[in-house]
């Protein structure tokens, strides 16, 4: 299958200090790909530069013809400021800017989709409220309505599943598949090793550096999972951020 990206010896980094470095590797299109890598491994900024927020210090990042607009981010939930005033509505309904355009107005379409979309992740009936008043569990099905609207080829999730409860999980997840299904590129960060074992087929094991990228049963061995943490607790300027809490609690 053709690659949907293309990653040219990526160095990617703040304020000329590198986070991810020399990542080179394809994904094919439609695939379903785990990212996964002890904390501080540069998951985050990896997912930043392929949406276009970070540009990389070297390297380069083909995303196969596709516009930014294309692409749908998912950020963590500790990204997006809760305490803004607006309502569940019409957060999920900035999904729709691609189509609509940022002043663009909201047709009797366009609020069928953001009603759809809200059923969908199981949220009809909090229409009116506002987002600082969701829980961790809602502000996420939140924001995947709000990727959902999107209709992207490309979807990148950060942590999508982080401390959120189980049937929340289970009803994103199937989102997910239904995604992959429809022969979407996803890409996922992620912390739970038995999630990743039973969902995704290909993983890219990060630490600053990349420690293995293939079949996932190949990936996440306990010597591929020790050496990511070696690595990352090498970069003496952050080791106290490289903890081990995303590691599994069992080898493979």
């Amino acid at each position: 299958m053709a690659a949907q990206l293309k990653f040219r010896d990526v160095t990617l980094g703040y304020d000329r200090h590198p986070a991810v470095h020399h990542l080179s590797g394809e994904v094919a299109a439609g695939a379903l790909l785990a990212i996964v890598g002890p904390n501080g491994a540069g998951k985050s900024t990896l997912f930043r530069g392929l949406v276009g927020i970070l540009k990389p210090l070297s390297g380069s990042i083909e995303t196969g013809g596709l516009d930014l607009r294309d692409i749908a981010y998912l950020p963590q939930t500790a990204d997006i400021d809760r305490s803004f005033p607006i309502s569940v509505y019409d957060f999920v309904g900035t999904g729709l800017w691609r189509a609509t355009g940022f002043f663009g107005g909201m047709g009797k379409a366009a609020r069928e989709k953001i009603a759809q979309a809200l059923l969908a992740v199981g949220l009809n009936g909090f229409e009116n409220r506002p987002i600082g008043t969701l829980s961790g569990g809602q502000m996420q099905r939140l924001l995947f309505a709000r990727v959902l609207l999107q209709d992207a080829r490309l979807i990148v999730l950060d942590e999508p599943f982080n401390a959120i409860d189980a049937k929340t999980s289970a009803d994103l997840l199937a989102l997910v598949r239904r995604w992959h299904a429809e022969k979407r590129t996803v890409l996922a960060a992620l912390h739970d090793m038995d999630l990743v074992r039973a969902n995704f087929p290909e993983t890219l094991l990060l630490a600053r550096g990349p420690v293995a990228w293939g079949a996932t049963a190949e990936v996440l061995t306990a010597e591929n999972l020790t050496e990511a943490r070696r690595m990352c607790e090498a970069f003496d300027d952050s080791a106290g951020a490289c903890a081990v809490t995303d590691l599994p609690s069992r080898a493979a």
